[in-house]
């Protein structure tokens, strides 16, 4: 794995990470709009990731 792709990797699982804290502080607190920016952070982080294989993926291709 490239740096760039195991960089790449950590910004997933941070932004996961975040995304998973917001939403569960949103549940535990009812606040709807904090639940929402938790599962956009999940879903960045699932982006981020997919794109960390790709990257992995295309250099390992060269």
């Amino acid at each position: 794995m490239s740096k760039d792709g195991f960089s790449d990797k950590v910004k997933s699982a941070v932004s996961k990470g975040k995304g998973e804290i917001k939403d569960q502080v949103g549940n535990a607190t009812d606040d709807q709009q904090q639940q929402r920016e938790g599962k956009a952070d999940k879903t960045k982080g699932n982006f981020q990731n997919a794109a960390a294989d790709f990257k992995n993926k295309v250099n390992k291709n060269q």
